[in-house]
């Protein structure tokens, strides 16, 4: 007959429940941390349709004459006085709320967003991004990843508008066919200078890197990536192999293998990743998973090389380049205004980059 579980006595005498009782509560527990969440972003949204309301209030006034700026001021000193430990509405706080309403008044794909972020982030984008379409794009970037202040702040500084834009993501054909949404989900460079790496760095100093810093690595990949190992053990043909680095994606249901490369990409290095594919598939994928993907993540790479070698792989793989220290944003942001000069002519109305956009190297093909 089975004994029935004892309590366990704490050590003040008091009983406790047992291991398999306490682990159970782990539902009430994440029930708690929902709901709080809940509340969290419902509280969120009704303070920053607050901030739009009288945004559009003193927007109308402005605009009609019927207030000059000074009123503004003038309502800034009413409220302190007549609400007394009410805070974030003073005169700089009251004009910015009246920007945020003129920026996104006129834009309804973008409006709704805006609830989706704290005022924090709204106020960041707006004082930092200078374009509608980078805007647009930041806002649904943080509201995707769920980017706290920190990480949004990192990505500003990375330019990753910029590098989206200007450098789309390389991918095969495979790709394309197997995992039509993969290429938003992946970058053309990953941003890795919290990794302190020296030049002339080795492999294996960017693969220990990388584990030791696995969180922070993790939000640079973006969200719905899993880590499942490192080193992942792979046997064909009596031989042993290791892959660098395994993850898995729960939006594409499907393992990501990644192969690290200290140096520039050569063509050589895709076959071999695709045998690592072609392994993952045969012997690791779960019947229920799609394709595996392969991403080579190289020190530098020529655009023109992996596009040749990408246009007849067979194996949904990708290349991308990690940059270890954060780029040249003033740089950038010149090249992507020759960029638009050349593609766009007139400001875009949204921030998904052209699928192949035209090339800024020459073409050799006839």
């Amino acid at each position: 007959m089975k004994k029935p579980l004892r309590k366990r006595k704490s050590v003040a005498g008091k009983a406790i429940a047992s291991a398999p009782v306490e682990a159970s509560f782990a539902a009430i527990v994440g029930m708690i941390q929902a709901a709080k969440q809940r509340t969290y972003q419902a509280v969120n949204t009704e303070l920053v349709s607050l901030y739009w309301q009288i945004g559009e209030y003193i927007s109308r006034k402005l605009e009609s004459a019927e207030w000059g700026d000074g009123v503004v001021e003038e309502l800034a000193r009413y409220l302190a006085r007549t609400q007394p430990g009410l805070r974030g509405f003073t005169r700089a706080n009251l004009f910015r709320m009246r920007q945020f309403y003129d920026t996104y008044r006129m834009n309804k794909k973008v409006a709704p967003l805006v609830r989706q972020l704290p005022w924090t982030h709204n106020l960041i984008i707006l004082s930092q991004c200078k374009i509608a379409a980078e805007r647009e794009f930041y806002l649904r970037m943080a509201a995707r990843e769920h980017w706290g202040k920190r990480e949004l702040e990192r990505q500003l500084r990375g330019a990753l508008f910029e590098r989206v834009v200007l450098n789309p993501t390389k991918v095969s054909p495979a790709v394309r066919q197997l995992h039509p949404s993969a290429q938003s989900l992946f970058k053309d460079s990953y941003v890795v200078e919290f990794l302190n790496l020296p030049d002339g760095h080795a492999e294996a100093d960017l693969h220990d890197g990388l584990v030791q810093n696995l969180k922070t690595f993790l939000i640079e990949l973006g969200r719905d990536f899993c880590f499942v190992g490192s080193e992942y053990p792979l046997q064909v043909g009596g031989r042993d192999f290791a892959l660098d680095l395994l993850f898995f994606h729960r939006g594409l249901n499907c393992l990501v293998a990644i192969e690290l490369k200290a140096d520039r990409f050569e063509p050589e290095y895709l076959g071999k990743l695709e045998f690592y594919l072609e392994a993952l598939d045969r012997d690791v994928r779960k019947p229920h998973e799609r394709p595996s993907i392969g991403v080579l993540l190289c020190a530098t790479k020529d655009s023109e090389v992996v596009e040749y070698a990408l246009s007849r792989a067979l194996s949904p793989a990708l290349i991308a380049e990690y940059q270890t220290q954060l780029p040249d944003k003033t740089l950038l942001q010149a090249k992507l205004h020759e960029f638009y000069a050349l593609n766009a002519p007139e400001e875009s109305e949204t921030v998904e980059p052209p699928a192949r956009p035209r090339r800024l190297y020459k073409d050799k093909r006839t």
